[in-house]
């Protein structure tokens, strides 16, 4: 009895798993072996470099203090609205600009159950030890489930990468390739609570009902419009940002909780000094240290289990590279698919995930989340020879 329960339970996973491939194009595989289940390949190296980003998250963009092309008005308060601008570069003499600002990819965030699992570089493991295990942890009869997961923060300048945009002002951090920048593994103020709060003693101040209850006007604004500036210890609909760490109480929703997690590494990271604030006049000429989260900066677009871009595939005929159409064997034009970026697939700190992934987990082999952070970037734009 025991053992058909069991290999019921197998062909049930396995199933799921090459549906799940199928229809929203996970990592390919024609096996799950146990370590992908415990530690999944996120494909940022493959076709989501492409398919898996939200390109339309780059807009508004503005030129000379001018917006050239608007969707929804998403411009944090104190964007810089100069047309011209004054910056130097390693000593040289000061030299005039354009001012420019755009949504620009800029981090990583992965969020881990396995510790030392990095689902970015292909799924493999820096380390197999057994301490710090995340995930969801269910507590039968109070309501107190928890949860628990590592992160790994990356830089991941996207356009430089690409070779698409390579202003240094552009860059706040200077970061031209992906790199690891910072781990829970190895911060104990990750996984402690009383260390945390001796790093970030404020964190007592929000620990009150009524600092609470301000969250969910933040969760309706945000959901509405953008982040309230001056509500900068909520994370809208996702809880409290404070205190930074991995441990949370848990409502079951694993995009809800990984998401938190998320904004709580950007801002601990922000309240240490090791993050920027990339919009306004002050930002200009790459960036300044803030140490409070700037949450109308930031702006988050799934990348994996299931990508937030909302690419779409439709049939068309393969062209040479002269233009003309290839045709097959049978006479017939041949067809590839082509993929069309969708629209809206990226979404701001605190963003109901009613509206854009409540449903975007997959038992088994999607419980480990990648986001891509996009920062609202001001720059100068400098000639140079």
């Amino acid at each position: 009895m025991r053992l058909n329960i069991l290999l019921g339970l197998v062909i049930l996973v396995v199933s799921q798993a090459s549906i799940a491939d199928e229809a929203i194009n996970t990592t390919e595989t024609d096996e799950i072996s146990v370590e992908k289940l415990l530690c999944p390949d996120a494909d940022i190296w493959g076709k989501k470099m492409i398919t898996g980003i939200c390109w339309s998250c780059l807009f508004p963009v503005r030129l000379l203090g001018m917006t050239l092309y608007d969707m929804d008005n998403e411009i944090p308060d104190g964007a810089s609205e100069e047309s011209f601008c004054v910056c130097n570069e390693a000593g040289d003499t000061p030299k005039l600009g354009m001012t420019a600002g755009a949504w620009m990819p800029a981090r990583l965030i992965e969020v881990v159950r396995k510790p030392y699992c990095s689902p970015s570089l292909g799924g493999i493991s820096f380390n197999n030890g057994v301490r710090l295990w995340g995930g969801h942890k269910e507590v039968e009869g109070d309501g107190s489930d928890k949860t628990f997961y590592n992160y790994h923060y990356w830089a991941y300048p996207l356009f430089m990468i690409l070779d698409l945009f390579t202003q240094s002002f552009c860059n706040a951090g200077g970061f031209r390739n992906m790199d690891l920048m910072y781990m829970s593994e190895l911060d104990p103020t990750w996984n402690i609570d009383e260390l945390a709060f001796f790093t970030n003693p404020e964190a007592i101040v929000f620990a009150n009902p009524l600092a609470v209850a301000a969250c969910t006007v933040d969760c309706a604004v945000t959901t509405a419009y953008q982040p309230l500036k001056s509500l900068w210890w909520c994370a809208g609909c996702w809880g409290n940002l404070y205190p930074f760490v991995g441990n949370i109480a848990s409502d079951g929703s694993p995009p809800r909780d990984s998401s938190l997690l998320s904004a709580r590494v950007l801002a601990a990271l922000h309240r240490r000094g090791l993050a920027h604030k990339t919009y306004g006049d002050d930002a200009m000429c790459g960036g300044t240290i803030y140490p409070m989260i700037p949450k109308q900066q930031y702006k988050l677009s799934m990348v994996f289990p299931i990508a937030e871009a909302k690419a779409e595939k439709e049939k068309a005929e393969k062209k040479d590279a002269n233009g003309n159409t290839v045709m097959g064997a049978n006479g017939q034009a041949e067809m590839i698919d082509k993929v069309i970026p969708g629209e809206n697939c990226c979404h701001y700190i605190g963003e109901s995930t009613f509206k854009w992934g409540e449903w975007r987990n997959i038992p088994g082999i999607g419980e480990d989340f990648v986001y891509l952070i996009w920062r609202y970037t001001d720059c100068c734009l400098i000639y140079s020879e």
